[in-house]
């Protein structure tokens, strides 16, 4: 499965699940770990895990297993690994709490200001 059909299947997997304002960042050769961050809210604890499981469950489905899977005895924040993309899937306080698109987006105005 290409990259941009895996993302599209997450998205897809977290908007079912009705997940809140979901973010795609691309991170290549900004990242060793993965190519794709997938950033989406979810209301609660149990909403959160489902979105998570939706996805890791979803990627099964289409022959891609998870390489690993964090958080989702607390449900706070849970982050599946899928190789290429890594899915965050967070409460909103704790989304507001470690901003993960203002720090991908500070490294690239930090990486064009470093460039002139």
């Amino acid at each position: 499965m290409q990259i941009d059909e895996l993302k599209e299947l997450v998205v897809d997997a977290l908007d079912d699940l009705k997940a809140k304002d979901i973010v795609t960042i691309n991170v290549r050769g900004k990242s060793d770990m993965t190519d794709v961050m997938v950033i989406a809210s979810g209301t609660s604890s149990r909403q959160v895990k489902g979105l998570a499981e939706n996805v890791r469950m979803r990627a099964k489905e289409s022959g891609i297993e998870a390489l690993g899977v964090e958080g989702d005895d607390v449900g706070e924040w849970v982050l599946v690994d899928l190789g290429d993309i890594v899915v965050h899937v967070m409460q909103e306080p704790v989304r507001r709490f470690y901003q993960l698109e203002r720090l991908w987006s500070v490294t690239e105005e930090k990486q064009a200001g470093e460039q002139k």
